[in-house]
């Protein structure tokens, strides 16, 4: 009975959408493939390379 309980508890924790349940790493493998995809799309590269560049101007580098 033990076993069934603590199999119960494990399901729960893996479907959990609680809060901080997550390792961040998972939570990056994630996002990226979906990240990657929207910038392709929208052509997203060039407006963080300009954005990298004007901080970077901004901080004096």
């Amino acid at each position: 009975m033990a076993d069934s309980a603590r199999q119960g508890r494990k399901a729960f924790a893996f479907n959990s959408h609680e809060s901080g349940t997550r390792h961040p790493l998972v939570a990056a493998a994630m996002v990226l493939p979906l990240a990657v995809l929207l910038v392709f799309l929208f052509g997203g590269f060039d407006q963080v390379a300009a954005q990298a560049s004007s901080v970077g101007a901004m901080l004096g580098r």
